[in-house]
């Protein structure tokens, strides 16, 4: 029986772990493109010997991305930031480096490609981050168009960078920020969801050329999500509103750190709901029952919650 190859642009990242380790138990031969391959080294053990190999690329990179992408027959690109630093900006990365990998996957005679966008992807949004993602779709559709596309709502999961980012805050802060009164409304989705509909939609035919909406079960207000996240740790605390115009205010200088916890850019993000618009396929269609958080968040913030001997006060 011939194995399927595929190379994952990066691969060494939150949602491509589960992707990786879900292939590599359906028997692929996966290479794993990314800027520095000795960070990549965990993903080995998912697989047998030989199986999973990092590989060095730059999705900036013209050379770097062909090579990734020569002899095998499934690309995935997962490559994604979600705020600007030097030379990774928006448009470098989620649109003309979106386009040269399909162009790459195209020149090596790939039979498929599966891009990673977002949910919110939308040319008209006044967010840079979902404009650049939109443009990354259409100019993947044009270099190969029966490229299969997904779109994430905000994935939880236990290396996540959400439950656990405002656990974190919650372990230390007496109070949590609700930006904008935290109206906002989310679908957030599972990450073992997300690599179950990827792997799913790489082995459906009918699947190719299409977009699909992967959100979870249910729709929650962000002040909702905080609030299951305080009841599952165990903690009280104050959820206090901030207007829009101090979190811009707040945005502006918070954005000038090195790994800053908000931009004025995710604050455009945060203006519209990030939920499934109904006119594309999703989880369902893919064969997949979406999980809640409140089945999964138990399994990883027991380090957060009151009373555990990984807890501080």
């Amino acid at each position: 029986m011939v194995q399927p190859t595929a190379t994952v642009f990066g691969g060494s990242g939150f949602i491509g772990r589960y992707i990786i380790q879900r292939l590599a138990r359906r028997g692929w031969i996966l290479r794993i493109a990314v800027r520095r391959p000795d960070e990549a080294l965990f993903l080995k053990p998912l697989g047998d010997v030989g199986q999973i190999t990092p590989v060095a690329a730059n999705i900036r990179d013209e050379r770097s991305v062909g090579a990734a992408s020569a002899g095998v027959e499934t690309i995935i690109n997962l490559i994604g930031i979600l705020y600007e630093r030097g030379p990774q900006r928006f448009a470098a990365v989620h649109a003309q480096g979106a386009e040269r990998v399909a162009r790459a996957a195209r020149a090596a005679g790939a039979a498929r490609l599966l891009h990673v966008s977002a949910l919110g992807a939308d040319p008209q949004s006044p967010s840079l981050y979902a404009r650049s993602k939109a443009e990354g779709e259409a100019r993947v559709h044009e270099q190969f168009p029966s490229a299969i596309i997904v779109r994430p709502s905000i994935v939880f999961g236990p290396e996540d960078d959400f439950f656990n980012r405002f656990a974190e805050m919650a372990r230390v802060c007496p109070v949590l920020p609700l930006i904008g009164g935290g109206h906002t409304r989310f679908q957030p989705v599972y990450v073992g969801d997300v690599a179950h509909a990827a792997v799913a939609a790489l082995e459906t035919p009918d699947a190719a050329g299409g977009i699909f909406e992967l959100a979870g079960p249910r729709i929650y207000s962000f002040r909702q999500l905080m609030e299951l996240l305080l009841a599952e740790i165990g903690r009280k605390r104050i959820l206090l509103s901030l207007p829009w115009s101090l979190a811009r205010l707040q945005a502006r200088v918070l954005e000038l750190l090195p790994r800053p916890p908000l931009t004025v850019d995710q604050l455009k993000l945060l203006e519209r709901d990030n939920v499934a618009s109904g006119q594309f396929p999703g989880c369902a269609e893919l064969g997949i029952q979406p999980t809640g958080p409140e089945a999964i968040l138990p399994a990883y913030l027991d380090r957060f919650r009151v009373g555990s001997r990984f807890a501080r006060a």
